[in-house]
């Protein structure tokens, strides 16, 4: 009885005279005993401040993690404003015994935060507390807080969230070379009430953008680097869309282009059913959202007199004749137009060959006496035993890797006559890129390979470069033979 009501006075003065000022971070370990199958709980505990990033909690021998929950509240006492915030990982017990947890670290908003350890013992017959029909009367050895605060409220529901992931392109039909948009949005109601906020953003980022970026593109990233609401309407309803992802694609063969589904894991707050005060009135959750799959039809250019003209994949120099009448001997300028079609655009895939061998070769071993054939040691006129080289036979077996890939652009060169748009005279321009990188290892005696093979050794598989990259280098060649294309016609009569 005593022991009640002194825990109960030291309640109200820690309240009555707490400091908003605090800033205190505290972790706890609790209960101390548990039953098998029963709850362990690690705490996260903040004053005044939010917890904006943690580190990964201990794994426990004895016991496996469930889940991580968090809590928040903000209270005003005696006219103060203080808030705190809980992060709770959860733990189930497997098994009985007494098990320590040794002392840890935990990172929080990036304070690395020194946690001493302590035992937890299992025990088969311990049975958890449980409550008494009868709390809703006053029980003086009851503990007072455990209903004001609604400690004992673990009822939760879902709210369903008004919105969706959905992934768009500009066209559904495009030509070879075409470009066209695509957006990875995440919508959001005007009149959603769930509450949420997105998750590990960055990391969940990068393994869409694999499953996006199609292999016989080009991509030209937006690179979205803050993620800003943006009022729209669709079917009459008004959303807040998010934009994580938007890139332009142009394609370099007449291959459909395919989006498959996509994930997108956002946190969702379940809402207590008994909303109290002081209780803990909603609980963190996860829910996956999914975008619908979109294929866009790549189709090769028609067959057209402007087929040579559109934008997609044509440059053009433009020159014309200053003056149709001159006089002998007179100078004068004549223009005409540099058509350059790109007819095709290969890249091949990334290709590791594999190769094995076997090098062996005889390396002096020391000296050893020489010896007739009955086995008896051959001397010299002096007596002296005569020594000869001793050979031995080694051995090594190569094991040869070979990185490969290749990128290849025709086009043709047109001159054509400004004024009347004859054709002049037509060039083929091609160029090709090759990737290729060797590198090997051995097992065995690396001597019996030849020196001149060591550099292999010594070589390590490289990342393939990518398909942009290919295509530039290729482009840098193309270049250069263009110029001299140029520079070798630069008249025509």
């Amino acid at each position: 009885m005593k022991k009640r009501i002194l825990f109960f006075f030291h309640i109200i003065i820690l309240f009555h005279f707490y400091d908003t000022s605090s800033q205190e971070i505290t972790v706890s370990i609790n209960p101390k005993k548990v039953s098998v199958g029963g709850q362990l709980k690690i705490s996260l505990h903040i004053e005044n401040e939010q917890i904006k990033s943690y580190g990964e909690f201990p794994e426990i021998d004895g016991f496996s993690k469930t889940g991580i929950s968090s809590s928040s509240s903000t209270n005003f006492i005696n006219g103060k404003r203080s808030s705190s915030q809980s992060i709770i990982q959860n733990y189930i017990a497997k098994e009985t015994g007494v098990f320590n947890i040794p002392d840890f670290n935990i990172k929080v908003n990036n304070k690395n935060i020194f946690v001493n350890g302590t035992v937890i013992e299992v025990d088969d017959s311990y049975d958890e507390p449980k409550q008494s029909p009868f709390n809703n009367f006053f029980d003086p050895f009851d503990d007072p807080f455990d209903n004001f605060f609604d400690r004992n409220n673990n009822e939760f529901y879902e709210v369903e969230a008004d919105a969706f992931l959905s992934l768009n392109t500009d066209k559904k039909s495009v030509y070879v070379g075409e470009a066209f948009n695509t957006t990875l949005s995440f919508f959001v109601s005007e009149s959603n009430v769930a509450d949420m906020r997105f998750y590990e953003l960055g990391r969940q980022l990068t393994e869409i953008i694999k499953k996006i970026k199609p292999s016989n593109c080009w991509e030209e990233n937006f690179n979205i680097e803050n993620i800003n609401s943006i009022p729209v309407v669709i079917n009459n309803k008004r959303y807040n869309q998010y934009k994580i992802f938007e890139a332009t694609y142009y394609p370099f063969n007449n291959e459909n282009i395919y989006f498959p589904k996509l994930e997108l894991e956002l946190i969702k707050y379940k809402v207590s059913k008994r909303p109290s005060f002081f209780g803990r009135n909603k609980m963190e959750d996860y829910e996956k959202f999914n975008s619908k799959p979109v294929e866009v039809n790549v189709i090769d250019l028609p067959d057209h007199p402007l087929k040579d003209k559109v934008v997609v994949g044509n440059f053009k120099l433009r020159e014309k004749i200053n003056k149709q009448e001159f006089k002998t001997g007179e100078g004068f300028n004549y223009d005409f137009e540099i058509v350059v079609n790109f007819r095709q655009i290969n890249i091949s895939p990334e290709q590791v060959k594999e190769k094995q061998f076997i090098k062996e070769k005889q390396i002096k071993d020391g000296v050893k006496n020489l010896t007739d054939s009955r086995g008896n040691v051959v001397k010299d006129s002096l007596g002296n035993v005569i020594k000869v080289d001793k050979f031995k036979t080694i051995k090594v077996d190569i094991y040869e890797f070979t990185q490969f890939k290749a990128a290849q652009v025709t086009a043709k060169v047109d001159y054509i006559d400004y004024k009347s748009g004859q054709l002049l005279q037509t060039f083929p321009l091609t160029s090709e890129f090759i990737f290729e990188n060797i590198y090997s290892t051995y097992r065995g005696d690396r001597r019996a390979a030849d020196e001149s093979y060591y550099t292999y050794f010594n070589q390590k598989a490289v990342p393939f470069p990518s398909n942009e990259q290919m295509i530039y280098d290729t482009g840098e060649d193309l270049k250069v033979k263009l110029k001299n294309i140029i520079s070798r016609n630069s008249i025509r009569r």
